[in-house]
């Protein structure tokens, strides 16, 4: 929908977002795959603490197929409908863009006129999406200026790469067409992100769809068969310029988090696993004084020493336990990092002021393969860990689940109910848990968040804060 002024949740810099005023509503999207024929949910959580409700599921909107497994969904539109190159800066923050992993199948979810309802107003069936766009397995979704991004695990055949990125047309929804003109050698996918005033693109690899679709595969992961490069696109030519191999060592290079500052040319990378040591990592990307892209690790977070009997089968011989890290957020003033580690129960805060050395500032434990940490409001034992986390714009809430994918989720954590919990930060670091928040999701699983009015991964600014 378009509207004679700019949408007032859209703002031009990072400081006048991070001003906005505290969401209500976080949107959650819960899988059922593989446990009941019971479809998957988006839930729509109270996050006001003024409310009588808070911390409950107030709705939940039940989606009309079975088997989707939603991942990470977004909004139709955000900030970066007021740059100067955007054709549609009279654009709405109005619509969901729910995609299914494992379906192919699109849904779009009205959330007007009661925020607390959305309701499905078109859905894409998968012979579509895969007709039109020549990609399968539906991963991510980013609101660009001239489009609705989306991008895709496999090609329409449903088992092979490429992997790539296609269009939804901003107003009807219609799906466009892919969005590369020249691959090159890119086959493996998995998150994008930009740099608009830099007029680049990046995006990162994880699996083809064989690789991840009935859990991780162990002889794959130590042949270093999982992505571990980084692939920068001429954002405007749609061209791949080049890429950086960071070694097959470091294997599932995923999550991508750019500053949201246009001034700053670099970003974070977060690397799933070592085959050397079972060490996760992050780096940092950058453009050096030449005007070459580059990248270098900054921070390495080691395996835990374990029990064999603690651990599950695919763990036992390497006596240890991953930090398996498996979501990045940015704070939007750029200066906070939150890292998950979804093996050993950890959610760690970096302050990233300095975005080539990083230095711890804060830390939470809960759940874990074999720590199994409680939650103030949850003292009990709990499975799962830190997993997709979101922030809000003034960077003063931290929000995050517990599920990473269903077939995932039943190597490492066979009892996984899901949770879903807050941290509140401290100005200068460090955090706590909100004791009172703590939703219980039970047999369903929770996956992505997204807030009422936007949050950190969800915006691009083109102007200066």
């Amino acid at each position: 929908m378009s509207r004679w002024t700019p949408d007032p949740t859209f703002y031009p810099s990072p400081a006048m977002a991070s001003q906005a005023p505290d969401e209500r509503f976080a949107y959650v999207a819960a899988m059922n795959y593989g446990r009941s024929n019971q479809p998957d949910e988006i839930c729509v959580v109270d996050v006001d603490p003024s409310s009588h409700t808070y911390s409950q599921i107030v709705n939940r909107m039940e989606l009309p197929h079975v088997g989707d497994e939603l991942h990470h969904f977004g909004w139709n539109a955000c900030s970066s409908a007021l740059c100067p190159a955007a054709p549609h800066p009279h654009l709405e923050r109005r619509y969901l863009i729910i995609p299914g992993l494992r379906s192919s199948r699109i849904y779009i979810a009205d959330t007007k006129p009661d925020p607390r309802r959305p309701h499905i107003v078109k859905v894409i069936e998968p012979e579509e999406v895969m007709a039109r766009s020549g990609y399968s397995r539906l991963h991510t979704v980013h609101c660009g200026p001239d489009a609705i991004y989306v991008n895709a695990m496999g090609s329409n055949n449903g088992h092979n790469g490429p992997g790539g990125v296609f269009l939804l047309d901003h107003f009807n929804f219609d799906v466009i067409g892919p969005w590369e003109l020249d691959r090159g050698d890119q086959e493996l996918a998995y998150d994008f992100w930009w740099h608009i005033a830099d007029d680049v693109m990046i995006t990162s690899e994880w699996a083809k769809p064989h690789q991840f679709e009935n859990g991780l595969v162990p002889e794959d992961l130590l042949a270093g068969k999982y992505g571990h490069r980084l692939h920068f696109w001429d954002l405007r030519k749609r061209r791949k310029t080049h890429s950086i191999d960071i070694g097959a060592q470091h294997q599932m290079l995923l999550e991508l988090r750019p500053a949201h500052d246009p001034r700053k040319s670099y970003g974070f990378a977060g690397v799933v696993i070592s085959r050397e040591d079972l060490s996760a990592s992050i780096w940092t990307w950058f453009k050096d004084d030449q005007g070459q892209w580059q990248a270098q690790k900054t921070i390495t977070i080691p395996a835990q020493p374990a029990a064999e009997d603690d651990l599950p089968p695919m763990l036992k011989g390497f006596k240890a336990v991953p930090p398996l890290v498996s979501d990045l957020d940015l704070s939007v003033d750029d200066k906070f990092l939150y890292v998950s580690c979804w093996g050993t129960g950890e959610l760690l805060q970096y302050d990233v002021s300095d975005p080539f050395h990083p230095r711890q500032a804060g830390k939470l434990e809960i759940g874990g393969i074999v720590a199994h940490h409680g939650h103030p409001k949850h003292p009990g034992p709990l499975s799962g860990g830190p997993q997709m986390v979101e922030i809000s714009r003034d960077g003063r809430r931290v929000y995050f689940t517990n599920s990473l994918y269903s077939t995932w989720d039943d190597q490492f954590y066979p009892d996984l109910t899901g949770w879903m919990v807050r941290a509140d930060v401290n100005l200068y670091g460090g955090m706590s848990f909100d004791r009172n928040f703590f939703v219980d999701f039970g047999s369903t699983r929770p996956h992505q968040v997204r807030l009422e009015g936007g949050d950190a991964s969800t915006d691009s600014y083109c102007y200066p804060s």
